[in-house]
């Protein structure tokens, strides 16, 4: 088996789940959190379509479910841009990003969901932040107006901005604020970082430039500790020029990346546009998820999962043939091209003051690929003195390497194993990466996506109290298993499954969030407010239509809010 093709041929729906085996435990509560895209078969990347938002109750009886059912509900977050998209697809076209339009470039807003005091927010890396109805997962505003984030990464006046960013920007639990970045080109083609700073409570946000920040690849996850933002090239998507002008794709990711520590105070402390420099690092091999711990008293201690030979820019196409030989399944072309090698995680501490730094920790194994995603406990407590910290593993597929990738990393990759291998859920000792507990998924037809940390909110907290809840993707049906964090090797403690053994396509990251919290009500930020002087006087009448249009429907959504 590889991949399964339902993955990228079912649809999201509306769902009632119900247990299948084993009991579900006690004092689970909550909602586990889904990001994930339609999955768009006109783009060269599948998966560069509009978001959705799925969200999975884990109490029974919630927004209409049954009493012994467990509601996943979804939703496509209907921000401006794809509710242009929706009123004129024709003017939308495939680009090496996701869609071009004459209204600019949609954000898709399809990657991650970051929960806040009860508000609920998707990100993209092309766009800003968005925020969503916790309840009925509908569209509420972009974080921050097109004026207070500056110049677009692509610059000129467009109705859809286009801000190279990040997924990952992070709340700040003592300052109770959002960091997140933007990039803008540079004459060599790699990208300038900038930290953008928003107070959660109006539509402006402050940006500093980072003037020796630079990044080759792109800024996918931003960390932080009490005192510092952690920022990093994440080195595994890079542009390919010649590709994009239709030749075939000679870029490969990098050996290593840079990584940057920018003090927060140093920003606040200063007037909005000032430069800063960070404390330049590089780490080995390159990274798109990383942690750090809140507590920097001696050093910036991160967490990294390497993603070791996973070219997220080699997408698998037409007349491909995988690491096999054999003809790509025609079902996942659009998919990204899976892992090369196994999947290695470090922690590493930082000195910020005398630039040095240590790998404390390292593992890789051979059964350690395709490092999907991992479950943490965001507790502020847990960021301080973590203890365990989940991974998921997809185990290796060739039905989904393509041997164009194979070939043109040539003596960088390995030996390859001869067949699929099994996934796991592993548990690892913070500080050592001692293996805790695994548990092995022996069906190799099993697509593992992103685990969620469900804590035990009347326990300690550090990782090892609470469950760990794992949806698996299957073209015999769907299903959620739940795991005993402290013990994940005793296996699943209780499965959810649809009763028709529907199919769900695929997810992204996930996240918990409390389902008793009460949002503060804030300011935000209108369509209508952030379209630049003069933008609808190039788009000619009909297109101008259909912004004001939109414009229109959103007014009239936020009053029927209000009332």
């Amino acid at each position: 088996m590889s991949v399964p093709t339902s993955a990228i041929s079912a649809r999201h729906q509306d769902l009632d789940l119900r247990v299948v085996a084993g009991s579900w435990p006690e004092g689970i509560r909550g909602d586990a959190v889904f990001s994930a895209p339609q999955v768009a078969t006109d783009l060269p990347f599948a998966l560069f379509g509009f978001g959705v938002m799925c969200r999975l109750s884990l109490r029974p009886g919630q927004h209409g479910a049954g009493d012994d059912r467990f509601a996943w509900r979804t939703n496509v977050v209907d921000t401006p841009s794809q509710r242009l998209h929706r009123a004129a697809a024709e003017t939308f076209l495939p680009g090496p990003t996701g869609y071009v339009s004459p209204f600019g470039f949609p954000n898709a807003a399809n990657t991650a969901p970051l929960p806040w005091d009860g508000r609920l927010f998707a990100t993209w890396d092309v766009g800003r932040p968005v925020e969503v109805d916790p309840d009925t997962l509908g569209f509420l505003g972009e974080v921050g107006s097109q004026r207070s984030w500056g110049p677009a990464t692509l610059p000129g006046d467009q109705v859809l901005p286009f801000y190279f960013s990040t997924a990952h920007p992070v709340v700040d639990p003592e300052r109770q604020c959002l960091w997140t970045v933007k990039q803008s080109f540079n004459a060599d083609g790699s990208t300038q970082l900038h930290v953008v700073h928003w107070d959660g409570l109006g539509t402006e946000v402050s940006v500093w430039p980072i003037s020796n920040g630079v990044v080759f690849g792109s800024s996918h996850t931003v960390s932080q500790t009490r005192d510092h933002l952690v920022l990093a090239d994440s080195g595994n998507f890079k542009a390919d020029p010649g590709e994009m002008a239709g030749g075939p794709r000679t870029v490969t990711i990098d050996d290593d990346a840079a990584v940057y520590l920018v003090r927060k105070d140093a920003l606040l402390e200063s007037p909005n546009g000032t430069p800063h420099e960070g404390t330049p690092f590089r780490v080995a091999p390159t990274t798109g998820h990383f942690y750090a711990c809140w507590d920097d008293s001696d050093g910036v201690r991160v967490l990294f999962e390497h993603m070791d030979r996973m070219d997220l820019g080699f997408k698998l196409q037409e007349g491909d043939r995988d690491a096999l030989g054999r003809p790509v399944d025609p079902g996942l072309i659009g998919f990204y091209n899976t892992a090369m090698a196994p999947s290695t995680i470090s922690e590493v501490l930082f000195d910020p003051v005398t630039q040095q730094q240590k790998v404390e920790a390292r593992h890789c194994d051979e059964w350690s690929w395709n490092l999907e995603l991992s479950a943490m406990d965001w507790s502020l407590e847990a960021l301080g003195s973590p203890v365990l910290h989940h991974v998921a593993y997809q185990g290796y597929r060739p039905g989904a390497v393509s041997q164009r990738a194979v070939e043109l990393y040539g003596d960088r990759v390995g030996p390859l194993p001869g067949g699929d291998t099994p996934g796991s859920l592993v548990s690892f000792r913070r500080g050592s990466l001692e293996v805790h507990s695994r548990w092995e998924f022996a069906d190799t037809g099993d697509h593992i996506t992103s685990p969620t940390f469900a804590p035990d909110l009347d326990r300690a907290r550090g990782g090892q109290h609470g469950w760990v809840v794992l949806p698996v993707l299957s073209d015999d049906g769907f299903r959620v298993e739940v795991f005993d964090a402290g013990d994940v090797g005793r296996g699943p403690v209780a499965v959810l499954a649809p009763p028709g053994r529907e199919c769900v396509p695929v997810l992204l990251h996930s996240a918990w969030m409390r389902d008793d919290d009460t949002p503060v009500g804030c300011e935000r930020l209108r369509f209508g407010d952030d379209l630049p002087e003069g933008v609808l006087d190039g788009l000619g009448p009909d297109l101008a239509a259909v912004v004001q249009g939109v414009v229109a429907d959103l007014d009239a959504a936020t009053a029927a809010r209000s009332d």
